[in-house]
């Protein structure tokens, strides 16, 4: 049996791969700076906590008190992203805005505001989608739980 905490970063960072390659084929934009960023398609926090969440329930069974509080703390971590962490990025949008028009530009010494920070439900959706599709194969290929 595989360490699934492990499994689960391997798939947080697979994912964050695949937000480049996602910002390449759909958007036409080389941006390898995402494999950095928070949010974006798909949710690494999503993928890594569903490959997480499938390894420990397959491992200790669905029942199981560790099943219960990993389940628990997968939920928490989605909907902590959608909720509070899209929120900070939408109002860093407007302040960067505010900031842009009233000092008509960028000043080179000016900071701007990280916007990328939350998902929205289809970049969950993609991250669920990715660490258990992760996780499948993982385990197809004899390293799983």
């Amino acid at each position: 049996m595989g360490n699934p905490g492990v499994t689960a970063l391997l798939a947080g960072l697979a994912a964050q791969v695949a937000k480049v390659a996602w910002a390449a084929a759909v958007h036409r934009r080389w941006r390898p700076g995402l494999f950095f960023s928070n949010g974006g398609m798909p949710s690494s926090h999503t993928a890594t906590v569903t490959a997480l969440t499938l390894l420990i329930g397959r491992a200790e069974g669905w029942h199981s008190p560790l099943a219960s509080l990993v389940i628990v703390f997968s939920l928490f971590v989605v909907f902590e992203a959608t909720g509070l962490r899209l929120e900070i990025g939408q109002q860093a949008q407007v302040l960067n805005e505010l900031m842009d028009r009233a000092l008509a530009g960028d000043p080179p010494d000016r900071r701007r505001l990280r916007e990328l920070v939350g998902h929205t439900w289809g970049e969950v959706a993609g991250g669920f989608a990715f660490g258990a599709a992760f996780t499948f194969l993982w385990i197809r290929a004899g390293g799983g739980a």
